[in-house]
């Protein structure tokens, strides 16, 4: 009797831990599909490179409302990003031309893999995120990242805008949640893999 009674009490911390955990999954997975990001890639780590990729990214955030004028969902700021990347391109390289630097410029809309990374007070958790990658030269250099939309990226702007409190609340206290941040990524790791197998 007293092995069922214990049984059962497993069973019930188990059952809670586990639907705990699957609410949190589900946030974070929402995040993801609901953040657009700005990935700028130096073709290396030199000074010189990494200044370019600066000056580069101070264009496009100068250039942004040109760019991205009126687009009021994640959907609108996906589809002006496909039609604007040879724009987005000529104004990079016409950065590199003015600074002497004739390296290519690669402009790509895709869905990838980042590590945890903080930008300002915010923590954005590791995952899959659809990005806006500029891959300067060999782009082999350290990245600069930012949160497109919403626009994170853009004068100052806090989550609570565009997140609700408890998603807020793991972007900006991620320390508090970090063993359950840590098993979500690897769970999403494995499931990748897994899918990769079977296609």
């Amino acid at each position: 009797m007293k092995n069922l009674q214990t049984a059962m009490c497993l069973g019930l911390i188990l059952a809670i831990f586990i639907g705990s955990f699957s609410g949190f999954a589900q946030k974070l997975n929402q995040l993801q599909h609901d953040v657009l990001r700005l990935h700028i890639l130096a073709n290396s780590d030199s000074d010189y490179d990494q200044n370019l990729k600066l000056k580069i990214r101070d264009k496009l955030l100068e250039e942004s409302e040109n760019l991205f004028q009126g687009c009021d969902t994640l959907e609108e700021m996906k589809q002006r990003a496909s039609e604007q990347k040879d724009t987005i391109r000529m104004i990079a390289k016409s950065v590199l031309e003015e600074n002497g630097c004739d390296a290519d410029v690669a402009v790509q809309l895709v869905q990838m893999k980042f590590d945890t990374r903080q930008y300002d007070e915010l923590t954005m958790p590791a995952g899959y995120y659809d990005a806006l990658r500029i891959l300067i030269g060999k782009a082999e250099g350290h990245n600069w990242w930012c949160v497109m939309y919403p626009p994170l990226c853009l004068p100052v702007a806090e989550p609570e805008s565009y997140f609700d409190s408890d998603t807020a609340e793991i972007l900006e206290n991620p320390q508090k949640y970090e063993v359950k941040l840590k098993c979500v990524e690897i769970w999403e790791d494995f499931k990748n893999q897994h899918q990769n197998k079977k296609s």
